[in-house]
Formats: C-alpha cells, sequence, structure tokens
C-alpha cells in the first residue's frame, strides 16, 4: 500500500500511534529526511526493528529518497509478522514537492525543542568569553556537565563535574548549597545545556544558572583549551538534597502531567495488545547495571531527552519512566511532555535484573557454516580467504581483522564490485549476528564464528583505522569533533544549524510543543 504526503501529514496529526521510518543509512538520512521521521537502516532492520517498535499492528509508514530500499524493508516486515505497513508514495522528493518542510541532522525533534525552550523560556546563557573571564576573576560558580561520563572524559570545560542532564535536580543542592553560588551548565553544543540549566531553573533552584552558550564546542571555537580525560562526577545525593531534589521535581512532574503507574498496572499495559507501551530505566547507568525493574530498557534521562527518536519508534505511544527515587522520571517526564508525548508515567520501583533485556532478533538465521579464528587466522596468512567486516563503520575504524573489507549489508553488491575474489569468503561482524543475517544474500560465503568478539576472546588483535574501505561509510553522522579535517567550520556549521531549528518548525507545523 502507498500513501501520499497529505495522507502522512495528516497522519502526524490525528493522535493515533504512527512509525514513519526511514530507511536509508544515517548519513544520507541526516542530510534531507522528515522531521518526525526515524531512522531505522534497511541493513539493521532486524537487529532493531522488534525492540524500536514492538508491537506487530503498529501503524507503520517507510520512506526513502528513491532508493529503493524502502520497498525491501516492507517485504522484510511483512514477514516478520508486522500487518499495517504503507510506502510514502514517491518517496522524499514527494513530500518535499507537496511544499512540506525537509530536515537535516540527527535528534532533530529534541534539538529543535531544546531551541524552542531557549526560546519561549528565555532560558539565560553565557559565552565562552564571559565564562573565562568569570574564571579569571574568580567568581564562586560551578561548571556542571550535563552529558554523559563518556563524553565527559573525551573533552570537557576545565574544572567542570560531571551530572548528566535527568542528575541535575537530585544531586545539585550538594554541588552548589549556597544560593549565591553561580551555576554554569555545559554540553558539547547547546541542547542539553539548555535544557539542565532549565531544568535547575523549573525546579526551583534559588542560585543563578546560566547555560554555556554553544558548550564545549564554542568553547573551543574561542579560542579557549578544553580538558580531556577529567574523571569529576557528583557524588551520591544527601539526604537533605534527596528530600529536596522529591520535593522539586514532584512539583514539576504535577506542573506538566506526569503520571505515576505501579507494576500491576504497567504490566496490564504491556499485555494490552491495542497500545505500545515503552518502559525506560532512566537512572545513572552504573545503577541499571547494578538492578533495573524487569523489562526496563536502559536510557539515561538526559540523553532520552536529547535524542528521543533514537528510543522511542512510535510516535503517539505510552512512556514508562522507572526511577525508584522518582526525581530523574520526574523531571524526565516534565520534558516528554513539553515535548507533546501525551502518556508518560513514572514507575517508582526498582528491581534486581542486572543484564538488560535480550533484544529480539528478526527473522531465522538459516544454518551456515562458521570458522573459528585460528582457522581463519591461517586461511588469510596462505591468501585463501577474504574477510568481509559488516560492523558499523565506528566499529570498524575501532578494530578489525588485519585486511578485512569493511561493508554495509543493504550495499553488499556495491562493495563485492570493489573487493578482489580471492578463495573463501567469510562474513563477520561485531558480534557475528549482522554477519549471520547477511549470509543468505551471499550464498557460498562463511561465517566467523562469534565475529570479531571472539577473534578478540581467542587473543588475537585488531587492527585499528579505515583499512580496507569497499563502501562509503555512510552508514554513520560523524560529529563536528568526530571529524579528521575542517572541524572548526563543521563546528560553526552545526551550531548556525541547530539555531535555526526553530524557524524551521514554525515553517514545517507538525510539532506539538508546549509553552511555559
Amino acid at each position: 500500500m502507498q500513501v501520499t504526503a497529505g495522507e502522512v501529514r495528516a497522519m502526524l496529526g490525528d493522535g493515533k500511534e504512527l512509525a514513519l521510518l526511514d530507511l536509508r543509512e544515517e548519513l544520507p538520512f541526516s542530510e534531507r529526511h522528515l522531521l518526525f521521521a526515524r531512522s531505522m537502516p534497511l541493513s539493521r532492520l532486524e537487529l532493531r526493528m522488534a525492540q524500536f517498535v514492538p508491537r506487530r499492528a503498529t501503524r507503520i509508514v517507510l520512506c526513502d529518497d528513491g532508493e529503493g530500499v524502502a520497498a525491501i524493508g516492507a517485504e522484510r516486515l511483512a514477514r516478520y509478522g508486522y500487518t499495517n505497513l504503507a510506502l510514502l508514495a514517491g518517496g522524499i522528493a514527494a513530500w518535499e514537492a507537496a511544499g512540506f518542510e525537509i530536515f537535516s541532522g540527527v535528534y532533530v525533534p529534541s534539538k529543535a525543542f531544546g531551541e524552542f525552550v531557549e526560546h519561549t523560556s528565555g532560558t539565560p546563557s553565557v559565552s565562552a568569553e564571559e565564562l573565562n573571564d568569570m574564571m579569571r576573576a574568580g567568581t564562586d560558580m560551578v561548571v556542571l556537565d550535563s552529558r554523559p561520563f563518556d563524553e565527559f572524559n573525551r573533552v570537557s570545560i576545565p574544572t567542570g563535574i560531571d551530572v548528566p542532564g535527568a542528575e541535575l535536580v537530585l544531586r545539585v543542592h550538594d554541588l552548589a548549597p549556597d544560593p549565591a553560588t553561580t551555576i554554569v551548565v555545559n554540553c558539547a553544543g547547546r541542547t542539553r545545556s539548555i535544557i539542565g540549566a532549565q531544568s535547575l531553573r523549573n525546579a526551583g533552584v534559588k542560585n543563578k544558572v546560566v547555560a554555556l552558550r554553544n558548550g564545549t564546542m564554542g568553547w573551543t571555537l574561542a579560542g579557549f583549551t578544553c580538558a580531556h580525560g577529567e574523571t569529576r562526577s557528583a557524588g551520591r545525593p544527601s539526604g537533605a538534597a534527596l528530600t529536596w531534589a522529591r520535593e522539586a521535581a514532584a512539583q514539576v512532574a504535577r506542573r506538566w502531567g506526569v503520571g505515576r503507574v505501579d507494576a500491576a498496572r504497567l504490566r496490564d499495559w504491556q499485555e494490552d495488545g491495542s497500545r505500545t507501551t515503552y518502559l525506560f530505566d532512566v537512572r545513572d547507568p552504573p545503577e541499571y547495571a547494578a538492578g533495573h525493574f524487569p523489562g526496563a530498557l536502559p536510557a539515561p534521562g538526559g540523553q532520552l531527552v536529547q535524542a528521543t527518536d533514537q528510543y522511542v519508534g512510535t510516535l503517539g505511544a505510552r512512556i514508562v519512566l522507572s526511577d525508584e527515587l522518582e526525581v530523574r522520571a520526574a523531571m524526565t517526564g516534565s520534558w516528554l511532555k513539553q515535548m507533546g508525548w501525551q502518556d508518560v508515567f513514572i514507575l517508582a520501583e526498582s528491581g534486581s535484573e542486572t543484564a538488560p533485556p535480550r533484544p529480539e532478533i528478526l527473522g531465522a538465521v538459516a544454518p551456515r557454516e562458521t570458522i573459528d579464528p585460528a582457522r581463519l587466522e591461517e586461511m588469510v596468512k596462505r591468501d585463501e580467504a577474504v574477510v568481509i567486516d559488516l560492523s558499523g563503520s565506528r566499529a570498524f575504524r575501532e578494530g578489525h581483522i588485519e585486511g578485512a573489507w569493511f561493508a554495509i549489508r543493504s550495499r553488499l553488491d556495491r562493495a563485492l564490485a570493489k573487493i578482489p575474489p580471492r578463495g573463501t569468503v567469510v562474513l563477520t561482524s561485531e558480534d557475528g549476528v549482522m554477519a549471520a543475517l547477511a549470509a543468505p544474500e551471499l550464498p557460498g560465503a562463511k561465517l566467523l564464528a562469534g565475529g570479531n568478539a571472539a577473534w578478540v576472546a581467542s587473543g588475537r588483535a585488531l587492527a585499528r583505522g579505515e583499512g580496507n574501505m569497499a563502501d562509503e561509510p555512510i552508514d554513520t553522522w560523524l560529529k563536528p569533533y568526530e571529524r579528521s579535517s575542517n572541524q572548526t567550520a563543521a563546528m560553526e556549521q552545526y551550531l548556525a544549524w541547530e539555531i535555526d531549528l526553530v524557524r524551521k518548525i514554525e515553517r514545517d507545523g507538525t510539532t506539538r510543543f508546549l509553552r511555559p
């Protein structure tokens, strides 16, 4: 079945569940797509779909930009039991021809929301130059970095303390107990700085709170030096901090209508085939790993707000946020409500599960002959095998078998034209699962049992770098600071793009953001 651009636009406003999925790889997706389309590359469809769009009767519209991957995806999803499938007739070009807005970038709804919040709430900010002057003057202040620890550890503002976004209200009382202390919230760019600073303001923090305008990118562009390898992070909240945070977060949750749910009602919802219910644990990752509610997916609150379209595949779904302290769930839920999600609830319970839910992989993988690392190593030495690695390009750069060729599963035909034929073709990937899914598409190929993980576990080293690239790494959009050249121009371009989103969403007209 095909639906027109006008019909899809009407679906976006009818309040019913809708999964609008773009099946191209991430880089072409980032160049032009519909605002509320989710990136779901055909190459990884079987790996992600069951968790991303779990209800098989969900209304699904698939799109591409004329590459034909949407039709292939529809055939696969029908085989896997999805029953309500449609294609956007004419693809993205038809959407554009109808006069509707086209967006670039990734995490665009969340990024646009951050700009909307700053615009409508008047979130105060300081420039990198102003912050540097404050530091030199010895101003009584703390710099709180609202990103996950790995990002903070990689690059940060000097003197910064890592406090991921959803943790700010919970931990700020201990970090800035004196109301005279100025609080500066930063991230890499803009969104998490704005949302983090406004979270503290919404919670009623008495301190002066400002966002660092343009984050570490702005600091770098101003000519200042970032710190690297820092490990400062907020400790466990004191009793006084927890008491204040619970009261403050509860008021915010009430203001925005964030509901509550118990385990029994949650089970009823999960068994209800007429609605989709997502269950996310929004606490800090170490807390999740120590024990979480059964079936909850890890989604630290700041990241869930920052990149909602990476976690929630179905628009109009019900979202439940698990946090036994309630603070992280309340603050995260308040932002999701303001983003336009109608049904958002707090589950104030924890659990004893320590492993994340095992993801369902769609489609039966046909048995295929495998070889172990020792045998593959000998075959490669004797020039009797060619290794094709279907890992993501980031993972490939981080480590691949020496001499292996990078390829993207959905574009294997292109890659094969560049790979010189030599003996046995052996497929591998991060853990071997992607390779096994691709095996039927390449008759005669063998699999490295356990993939690259098994290679490493056997004591064998992986090579770093780009190596043999049989395809362009279009599976990944690189952040400005991840690029090998022209980082300054990329940062400037990115920040200008982000600021311009307010104007673009006004023209688009499909957002349901709530004003304060």
